[in-house]
């Protein structure tokens, strides 16, 4: 979960990709109806289709735990962003059209991985700010010409209220902490962080404390969200298994960097006990969520292509099993959450952006 415009510049790779993705066509697919936001005959699972955002860099939008607020990041230049902040928006306000939601982050340093609290009046996100209030660099373009992004020793996780306010630093400490989401149940915590030296979840009490380490297989362990019963996680990962994948892997990481090649889907409970890998796809899959019923799992994934995108959104059992496309998007979708009633999915997508780079949020209701 880096900056979002690295989303857009995506290709094979996972999360935040390389390709700029005005250098290649759309690809074709079906029509798309400017009048439902929907790809005619194809998308039937979704219904009801309202844009929220209208330019600029908008993803990883999570709704609040009645259901009636969003948390997400973007990069908009009308907003005056310099690179992702953390924003608040009141679902029954209709859109964004006409101006900038509430700014949660502080306006300086790079954040990412925003989540409710609770009790609804509280959002806790990732932050450079304390180690810079510069946006920091982005990685420059290597002489191996391998796509890397930036593992940014200084994010650490705080908990604002609506009004921007921090009121804790719940996850401090040197290397990355990121990529915090909270359990159904509103007791736990799961991040990402680079505190034993690889990149793994951990999870902990609601008020930081209670810390465990859930994964320590090598590679790259994050996006990890809770099943609806709070008793699993579901995530993206990396497993380098050769020698020379080994190498490439480590090297970078001393360097915070990552090259996010290939990614699977792995879900395991919240100790990190009977761990299974439920995906076996070319390309990446990443962006997971867990349906409603706790049964099935939504995702972003590339795997059919041969050039990098369309990114779409699929849907399989979590046992791997009844792989499913649930959008086609001849460009861009991603960040799928449902609702807590699981009445409604709220995605970032290319649709609808008059041939321009821009990632806006879109939230449908959800058809079984």
């Amino acid at each position: 979960m880096k900056s979002i415009n690295k989303v857009l510049l995506v290709a094979a790779n996972i999360l935040f990709f390389s390709l700029n993705v005005n250098a290649q066509a759309p690809t074709k697919g079906p029509e798309f109806d400017e009048s439902t936001l929907l790809y005619k005959g194809e998308e039937k699972h979704l219904s009801n289709v309202r844009q929220l955002t209208f330019g600029g860099d908008n993803a990883e939008a999570y709704f609040s735990f009645d259901g009636k607020a969003i948390t997400f990041q973007a990069n908009n230049s009308a907003w005056e962003t310099k690179c992702d902040q953390i924003y608040f928006f009141d679902l029954s306000k209709g859109n964004m059209q006409d101006g900038a939601p509430q700014l949660i982050s502080t306006g300086k340093g790079r954040t990412t991985c925003s989540y409710f609290m609770p009790d609804n009046k509280h959002i806790l996100y990732a932050s450079t700010h304390e180690g810079n209030e510069d946006c920091p660099p982005t990685p420059e373009k290597r002489e191996d010409g391998k796509y890397v992004w930036a593992i940014y020793p200084d994010f650490d996780i705080y908990v604002s209220d609506l009004d921007g306010n921090i009121v804790n630093k719940i996850v401090d400490g040197p290397g990355y902490d990121a990529e915090a989401t909270v359990s159904p149940d509103g007791t736990s915590i799961v991040f990402t962080s680079m505190r034993s030296g690889d990149l793994e979840l951990y999870t902990m009490d609601i008020d930081g404390g209670n810390l465990k380490q859930i994964t320590k297989e090598l590679g790259y362990d994050g996006g990890a969200f809770f099943s609806p019963d709070s008793k699993k996680l579901i995530f993206r990962a990396s497993r380098p298994k050769t020698e020379e994948e080994v190498k490439l892997y480590t090297d970078l990481l001393a360097e915070n960097l990552v090259q996010p090649t290939h990614m699977e889907l792995y879900v395991c409970n919240v100790d990190g006990s009977e761990l299974k890998k439920i995906t076996d796809l070319p390309n990446a899959s990443w962006a997971p969520f867990f349906h409603p019923s706790g049964n099935k799992i939504i995702f972003s994934s590339n795997h059919p292509s041969k050039r990098g995108l369309p990114f779409n959104l699929w849907m399989v059992d979590v046992d791997g099993k009844n792989l499913q496309q649930i959008t086609f998007d001849g460009m861009f979708d991603a960040f799928p959450m449902f609702s807590p009633d699981g009445k409604k999915l709220i995605f970032s997508s290319n649709r609808n952006n008059n041939g321009t780079r821009d990632t806006n949020l879109f939230i449908a209701d959800w058809k079984d």
